[in-house]
């Protein structure tokens, strides 16, 4: 067979391989219209991973190297999820740390919209402007974020999925700005005060604002050759600015947990959590029996937290978070039987635990 007999035949499986990558691609836009008219989330990580392992056995039998027949994959799923427009939601300016957890949850290829607020973020998933949203719910050192947590009592959204983020603030200024002719420092009152101890010599005015990346972009904006802003590096990155200090917080184990929002939660992947809110009964003993329930199931509790009802003074709601899934045999009991000992239990929503991979 002649050379350009050869090119012929390769031509000819391009086109086939075009064909069938297009056809594919229709149908995952298919299946994600499908998805948002029954209001399930449209990204699912156990799926694609799922469908990675396949390929992979089918490479291995072909006599294939794995890795570079998974990397293929990885950009055909990367058109997919384009053509869905799987949208997320984060609070803040580009390159706020809500947007870098978007970003180590999802994949860098993921489509991001900023909001302004907290409440901003649940109603663009509600509202269907993004399929999911992603808020901060705890901080290694400051502890809850509150707000996230009253949001999510009042949300129909659920949690699927959890990711954290180790924060590493930085000082970031104008070009040459030096560290003496600053006179304020700009950021979210959380990330000011995980620096006091590097803050608290330089004598300067502290600003309170509404993000942390936002604060870097209005000193750049405001061309502020007298201020600087606390922020992550990835923050100076996107907007071009100074970064003076690196890993100024005060705490080295300074992480931050997020939890991904949708309009449904995730399925089973066998190493999940779920997350739940409930009152118990106003008698004695009450919030022992409701916890003894979860030892007698042997599941174990992972985080408890009390936060007032904000209707009755010296009334409080818990927070729970234990290991299982909402439809694991056991768990599905196990709530049934707590309903006996509350006011009232909602289901935040279960999923994977972080760092587990949870797409089409």
């Amino acid at each position: 067979m002649s050379l350009e007999e050869l090119r012929a035949q390769i031509d000819n499986i391009d086109k086939q391989i075009v064909e069938l990558i297009a056809d594919r691609s229709n149908l995952s836009e298919s299946i994600g219209e499908l998805k948002k008219q029954e209001g399930r989330q449209v990204q699912d990580r156990l799926r694609e991973e799922a469908v990675i392992g396949k390929i992979k056995e089918i490479a291995r039998e072909k006599g294939m190297k794995q890795t570079d027949i998974e990397l293929i994959y990885r950009q055909i799923f990367i058109a997919s999820k384009n053509m869905q427009e799987t949208f997320v939601a984060f609070q803040g300016e580009l390159g706020a740390y809500s947007e870098e957890a978007a970003i180590n949850f999802f994949g860098s290829d993921i489509r991001l919209r900023p909001y302004e607020t907290l409440e901003d973020v649940f109603k663009a998933v509600e509202r269907d402007e993004a399929q999911f949203g992603i808020v901060p719910v705890e901080n290694s050192i400051e502890g809850s974020i509150s707000k996230t947590y009253d949001l999510l009592l009042d949300s129909p959204l659920k949690v699927c999925g959890e990711t954290e983020l180790r924060v590493s603030h930085c000082l970031i200024s104008n070009h040459g700005v030096s560290l003496d002719s600053i006179k304020k420092i700009y950021s979210h009152p959380q990330a000011l005060g995980q620096c006091q101890a590097f803050i608290k010599h330089l004598q300067c005015e502290l600003v309170p604002t509404y993000d942390t990346a936002g604060s870097v972009k209005m000193i750049k904006e405001k061309r502020l050759m007298d201020g600087a802003a606390i922020a992550g590096k990835r923050a100076a990155v996107i907007y071009n600015m100074n970064i003076i200090n690196c890993d100024i917080e005060d705490n080295p184990n300074n992480f931050t947990r997020f939890f991904v929002l949708s309009k449904e939660d995730a399925p089973p992947s066998g190493n999940d959590k779920t997350s739940l809110v409930f009152s118990v009964k106003h008698k004695p003993g009450a919030l022992y029996e409701f916890l003894k329930q979860l030892a007698d199931n042997d599941i174990n509790m992972t985080k408890l937290e009390s936060r007032p009802t904000r209707q009755k003074p010296w009334v409080y709601n818990f927070y729970l978070d234990f290991e299982g899934h909402r439809l694991d045999n056991k768990i599905k009991e196990t709530l049934k039987q707590l309903e006996d000992y509350t006011i009232f239990l909602k289901v935040l929503g279960s999923y994977p635990r972080a760092g587990q991979k949870n797409n089409d």
